[in-house]
């Protein structure tokens, strides 16, 4: 299937795919009624993503809100190349079970400090385009 602009519309397992594929992405969100866009280090855990940022970051003030959260792999001559987009719930895991499950996921820690947070963007929209 393709949109309005001839973009291939991806199903929702093939946008999940590709973002297993990555491990940088871009988080939006709302601060203080103004979006930001921060990139982040994730991993996909299932339908969910799971960013580890530590004590004082900037994100740390989306928690408990809607967000969006968007990969790709775009050529500079758009000759080819594929975006996914994602909205969902994103809060702080703090049950013990979870959390130390996640503690185990492959994620770089970008702190200085001695807590990181570990935050979870419950996937509940996905989608995706590529050029064909």
């Amino acid at each position: 299937m393709y949109d309005s602009a001839g973009l291939q519309v991806l199903p929702r397992e093939e946008c999940l795919r590709l973002l297993s594929t990555a491990s940088i992405g871009r988080l939006v969100y709302t601060d203080r009624a103004l979006p930001v866009v921060h990139p982040v280090v994730y991993v996909l855990d299932g339908e969910a993503v799971v960013l580890r940022v530590p004590e004082g970051s900037a994100t740390l003030v989306a928690r408990d809100t809607i967000v969006a959260f968007e990969i790709d792999e775009v050529e500079p001559d758009l000759s080819k190349g594929w975006t996914v987009m994602a909205v969902g719930h994103l809060s702080e895991v703090l049950d013990e079970q979870r959390l130390a499950r996640v503690r185990q996921l492959p994620l770089a820690s970008r702190g200085h400090g001695t807590r990181d947070h570990y935050l979870e963007v419950e996937l509940e929209v996905v989608s995706g385009r590529r050029i064909p």
